[in-house]
């Protein structure tokens, strides 16, 4: 069985690392190269770098903070926001990323998936899906949150790995930043439903929140941001109580 990862996000506002609760509320958690070191050298399996308001404001990622990441770091980290068309894939990997995550691109045009499947291969494909929990469904939403789509959580996550994403990373809009723990039903239902990778995002606030992600939401990643940053769980730690519960991480 593949170990389970734990993945630190670093969201990327003005050149810094921030984080919100509910996708609004946003303090300063730090420089961004240096947390990633810094997680890189704690045991992270790897690192998320959202530029959030790229899609928003129409601009294109930091390419030169990417650079400034991989020249500090070891292991492999994806890189999202304001991707739009292959040649951003390929400037975002040319500057050392690994993989490249799409939502908003993503949902207006679904082809961007297999093209990028087919010129860089699925494994650079993570297919970011913000949905919130609503008149019992859940809905998908674009540019960071802040508009609605017709789309459905379930039915996009399928179409999309149809088309070639090689990950679905799920964040639940209900459950970001508040620290109750992640959408365990509708992951576990991802998990059935997929046949590629499902990273969790969206709730952890404390340790048990990550076993029961994996032990109940059956995710093969768990995404989480200020935690980390704020030093309410540190990475050796965390991965030491999973592999205490059973669960196969690595250490």
């Amino acid at each position: 069985m593949l170990a389970k990862r734990i993945v630190p996000c670093l969201d990327i506002k003005d050149g810094k690392t921030v984080k919100g609760i509910n996708f609004v509320n946003f303090r300063d958690a730090g420089d961004p190269v240096e947390l990633g070191a810094q997680y890189s050298r704690e045991g992270a399996d790897e690192l998320v770098y959202l530029d959030i308001t790229a899609s928003h404001e129409g601009r294109k990622t930091f390419t030169e903070l990417v650079k400034k990441v991989a020249a500090h770091i070891d292991i492999p980290f994806t890189v999202g926001g304001g991707i739009n068309e292959l040649k951003d894939v390929d400037r975002l990997l040319s500057a050392g990323a690994d993989k490249v995550s799409i939502n908003s691109a993503a949902l207006r045009n679904p082809n961007l998936i297999e093209d990028i499947a087919k010129n860089f291969g699925s494994q650079v494909c993570v297919v970011a899906i913000d949905a919130n929990f609503e008149d019992n469904d859940w809905i998908c939403y674009l540019n960071g949150g802040r508009i609605p789509t017709e789309k459905h959580l379930f039915q996009w996550a399928a179409e999309a790995e149809s088309l070639g994403a090689g990950e679905i990373l799920f964040t639940s809009m209900t459950h970001d930043g508040v620290k109750d723990g992640y959408a365990n039903e509708a992951l576990a239902t991802l998990a059935e439903k997929l046949h590629i990778p499902v990273i969790a995002s969206g709730g952890a606030g404390k340790m048990e929140h990550f076993r029961d992600t994996f032990a109940l939401g059956k995710a093969d990643a768990a995404l989480a941001a200020s935690v980390f940053h704020f030093g309410e769980i540190g990475i050796g730690e965390l991965k030491q109580y999973l592999h205490n519960e059973g669960i196969n991480v690595r250490i």
